[in-house]
């Protein structure tokens, strides 16, 4: 395949995983880690890839939260210490395991992020502002899983945090500041582990993203909340179920 052709796929990928987390504010690194482990890329290649690009794309989302007001502090560092102690584990775990091992944990981690999705709490409750226990252990396992996955957290994060009464435009711009340091973290880990990415890649990634970001804007403001979040979860799912296809070839 042709390098032109393969950066072109890379930026699709990009652009897909895009609208998604544009659509619905979540879910760019699990659905773009699915779709580069379907055309056949090693689970940890893939994983790096979506990270040393997040470190770009959620550094400015998180930076546009933090200038709009919607990053609580506290709730920022709870999360991002022990999230950046999980991503460094789950990295290193990833990094070191036989890849076909990493496949056989990631396959049905798709089908339960998927899952999780589709079937997500859309409960109404009284707004709270306070920061509450267990916050950082959720922090911790979101590291873990969105390095070891490929993606995650803020699907982890911002649901659980949103469906116990939390202010949801705060829970966003925390959690989405916080993802861009357990990225960079990820990403860290990873370049000592394994070496640099394919730069094609990265590239690819990013530029579908930026292609993309104004037309999810425009969809989460047409798409009604619930829409967005089945057509993301059946994204994932898919694409959990055709990874698990490949397993039993």
């Amino acid at each position: 395949m042709a390098p032109l052709s393969e950066f072109l796929i890379f930026t699709g990928i990009g652009a897909l995983a895009q609208l998604v987390d544009g659509a619905l504010g979540m879910a760019y690194g699990v659905t773009s880690a699915g779709m580069l482990l379907g055309i056949g890329m090693p689970p940890a290649l893939a994983s790096a890839s979506v990270h040393y690009a997040e470190t770009f794309t959620c550094g400015a989302s998180g930076l546009s939260h933090w200038w709009a007001g919607n990053v609580q502090r506290r709730l920022f560092l709870v999360l991002v210490i022990p999230g950046v102690i999980g991503a460094v584990l789950g990295a290193t775990a990833l990094a070191h395991m036989p890849p076909t091992w990493i496949r056989y944990f990631l396959t049905p981690y798709l089908l339960a992020m998927g899952l999780f999705l589709v079937f997500r709490t859309s409960r109404r409750r009284d707004r709270r502002q306070d920061v509450p226990r267990g916050t950082s252990v959720l922090g911790f396992v979101a590291g873990v899983l969105d390095a070891a996955g490929g993606g995650g957290w803020s699907a982890l994060t911002v649901t659980t945090m949103v469906a116990r009464g939390q202010e949801p435009r705060m829970v966003i711009g925390s959690v989405h500041l916080a993802k861009c340091i357990v990225s960079l973290a990820a990403s860290i880990t990873f370049l000592l582990s394994i070496g640099q990415s394919k730069l094609h890649v990265v590239l690819g990634l990013i530029l579908g993203g930026v292609i993309a970001a104004p037309f999810g804007a425009w969809l989460v403001r047409r798409l009604p909340s619930r829409v967005s979040t089945l057509m993301a979860g059946l994204t994932v799912l898919a694409l959990g179920i055709y990874n698990f296809h490949r397993l039993l070839r």
